[in-house]
């Protein structure tokens, strides 16, 4: 295992061009779902290359994980972002998640004229093995350098029991640990008796930070509105493709085209969807299938798993749902390309505003990192994202290797139903699998995949292969 990589280890940052092939290799590389995708990325960026410290790495992960979105594309925007500007983070960015559109829009078209998701369940099978391995090997490294006392031990504990016992949204869950390192801060002011000479670095300057005015709030305000643009440009599009009476008549009725329901539908989702692809599924596939019949019901977990099986965030799934929109509505285009404009439009829709949130936002969090009170409040955080990345862990795992997991409940509380009769509304459970659905296969592919990773330090391209060609062997075997 590496030591903690600080700013005196780094070494000199690399070029743009050296810079693209390794985010490149970062989109292609990327399963496993966030936890997965972070593991990758500390992995690669901090650990074999030392282009970034630990705690400039986990100070952009902190306010990632804050956003709407998925937070492990707007990590490689923020990184890329650091190392070579706007430039870095718009190249960082968007190969993070081009690989898996690219592999989605594939996968999309099969299904949509097949119907066939066996093959990819097969190579899909021993890659979860895998990437399980490389999380838990990440979950150990960074909890191991975020819990550097034992009030970040308590964070990071309470965390997961509120994820993995309350089911808490784990944007609460962050919010409060940022809140609880702020008002420690406070308390050990106050407790010190250095109140007075603490508060100017408790609330900063507002020369120092430029919050109302000065070159960075014009430039932040600049960018905002640029994003915005660029954001919703596809209106163009779709305008463009109806003409100006069709625009008029949908008004009056209305009503509105497939595309402009799905670009319209996303921009909605992609400011609200905090927790990732897993928060929003139930709703998404409730209008999908209910108000606009996309999608047939049972689709949207085919969808998900052809998702599983790309590289690139979960919320791909989305794509899905934006290509059997348009490859069932073409508009009088083939049903291919109306696919092929549905998948586009809600990627557009889903991913061009974390572009917005990191460019207007990180200049500002990167000033922040002197600040006493927030940079206790993101350490918090920090503490907090180990609970969230454990529970994230132990759900993966228990799916990987048990084909049946049910929710035990621990605590309920009756609830008046409508004026009738008594319900029991859970309140507190775990995540327990039925363990006669172990899967031997599984548990003897997560094994090896972890020789690989902890006593051969094997590189992440030859875990996930191995795993792969090991997997689909043992399937074909069965």
């Amino acid at each position: 295992m590496s030591e903690t990589v600080l700013a005196d280890d780094l070494v000199a940052s690399p070029s743009l061009s050296e810079a693209t092939r390794v985010w490149a290799r970062v989109g292609a590389l990327s399963f496993g779902g966030p936890a997965g995708q972070i593991a990758l990325m500390h992995r690669m960026i901090v650990d074999e290359r030392r282009w970034v410290d630990e705690q400039r790495f986990l100070h952009a992960l902190s306010y990632c994980m804050l956003l709407p979105g998925p937070e492990a594309q707007q990590l490689a925007t923020y990184i890329g972002w650091l190392l070579h500007g706007w430039r870095g983070g718009l190249i960082a960015g968007l190969l993070f998640i081009l690989p898996g559109f690219v592999v989605i829009l594939a996968l999309s078209a099969f299904y949509a004229i097949f119907h066939d998701t066996s093959l990819l369940a097969m190579i899909f099978f021993g890659i979860k093995a895998g990437v399980l391995a490389i999380v838990l090997q990440a979950l150990m490294r960074l909890s191991g350098r975020a819990l550097k006392s034992r009030f970040h031990v308590a964070i990071a504990i309470a965390s997961f029991v509120l994820l993995f016992i309350f089911d808490l949204p784990f944007p609460m869950v962050v919010l409060l640990a940022g809140l609880t390192g702020y008002g420690r801060v406070l308390y050990r002011a106050w407790r010190d008796e250095q109140w007075r000479p603490r508060l100017p670095r408790l609330t900063a300057p507002t020369s120092r930070f430029g919050w109302l005015g000065g070159a960075q709030a014009k430039a932040s305000v600049l960018t905002i509105l640029l994003w915005v643009l660029i954001w919703q440009a596809p209106l163009l599009l779709v305008h463009a493709l109806h003409g100006p009476q069709d625009v008029v008549s949908e008004a009056l009725s209305g009503e509105t085209s497939v595309f402009g329901a799905i670009f319209s539908f996303f921009s909605r989702m992609a400011i609200v969807t905090f927790g990732g692809a897993y928060a929003v599924l139930a709703y998404v596939a409730q209008t999908a299938v209910q108000h606009y019949a996309w999608l047939k019901p049972g689709e949207m977990l085919d969808g998900l798993a052809l998702a599983e099986t790309t590289p690139g965030p979960l919320v791909l799934v989305l794509c899905f749902v934006g290509f059997m929109a348009g490859f069932r509505n073409p508009f009088g285009f083939d049903p291919l390309f109306g696919g092929f404009l549905g998948a586009s439009l809600a990627a557009w829709a889903t991913f061009a505003p974390s572009f917005l949130f990191i460019f207007a936002g990180a200049p500002y969090i990167e000033k922040l990192r002197g600040h006493a009170g927030l940079s206790g409040a993101l350490a918090a955080i920090t503490a907090a994202i180990v609970g969230v990345m454990t529970n994230l862990s132990v759900w993966f795992g228990l799916h990987v290797l048990f084909a049946n997991v049910d929710r035990l409940v621990l605590f309920s509380h009756p609830v008046r139903i409508d004026g009738g009769d008594f319900a029991n509304v859970p309140i507190a459970g775990i995540a327990w699998p039925n363990w006669g659905t172990l899967d031997i296969s599984a548990l003897l592919l997560f094994v090896l995949a972890a020789v690989l990773v902890f006593r051969q330090r094997a590189g992440v391209a030859t875990v996930l292969g191995v795993s792969a060609v090991a997997g689909s062997l043992l399937r074909l075997a069965a």
